[in-house]
């Protein structure tokens, strides 16, 4: 393949422009953001389900509770029934003993569920704590997750700026080159990252590799038009006065 010096030499500006169209790309890629977020994204999610077992934890404990209450209203209306029998007068000598009786064992009965009613509400009391600090830990972790997102798309506007830029240079050069040219530097840097690169003290600028004499030598002896690539990388190398030719 053969093309005009200057314009291989043009390659070079191509080669620049899309060398910094790869950085952003990977730089959109790899932003440190990106990965912050999606840590923090997940950090939320399991503070999230930690404060929900938590609500359901305490919402159980409610009913728990109100169930408990139910009981000791239930043993205390007995009780003040019984005591109202025992206060008129007009049970039997027996009946009073069982009403007594009953009395006692309603007050014990009346004593264990309370302490349990007491023992419940402390538990509640604490998972309250415990939810109060969890929705802090949410809090927190989502203000860092969008505060992280925020980084993150600010950068992405930069990058996004910028490679709108590169894509405007990049439509200006190429119809300065002709298609075969084109399709070649196209192709290798579809395989090899990098189309063309400077050939430079006879070395190549792609895979900064040294050529050795033997291909110097054919190099040297192409004429300036041949499109000449290493045959280490495939880049197109682009000979100038710094190639040490």
């Amino acid at each position: 393949m053969k093309a005009d010096p200057a314009v291989q030499r043009q390659l070079l500006e191509l080669a620049k422009v899309d060398a910094e169209l790869s950085r952003t790309a990977h730089r959109r890629r790899t932003l440190p953001e990106i990965a912050e977020v999606d840590a923090g994204e997940k950090t939320v999610r399991e503070r999230r389900d930690a404060l929900v077992s938590v609500q359901t934890a305490a919402s159980d404990l409610d009913r728990e509770i109100a169930r408990q209450e139910k009981e000791i209203e239930s043993v205390r209306a007995r009780g003040d029934r019984d005591r109202k029998l025992l206060e008129s007068g007009s049970v039997a000598a027996k009946q009073m003993t069982d009403i007594e009786h009953e009395l006692n064992s309603l007050n014990r009965r009346q004593s264990a569920l309370e302490d349990d009613l007491l023992e419940l509400m402390e538990r509640r009391e604490a998972l309250e704590l415990d939810a109060q600090r969890t929705s802090a830990e949410v809090a927190k972790a989502e203000g860092e997750v969008a505060e992280a997102a925020s980084r993150r798309d600010e950068n992405f506007t930069d990058l996004d700026t910028t490679k709108a830029r590169r894509d405007e240079d990049r439509a200006k050069l190429l119809p300065r080159f002709p298609e075969d040219l084109l399709k070649l530097y196209e192709r290798v840097r579809a395989h090899k990252g990098i189309g063309a690169a400077l050939l430079r003290a006879r070395r190549c600028g792609a895979c900064q590799l040294d050529i050795d004499r033997r291909e110097i030598a054919e190099i040297k002896a192409a004429p300036e038009d041949n499109v000449i690539q290493c045959e280490n990388c495939g880049a197109i190398l682009v000979r100038t006065l710094e190639s040490g030719l």
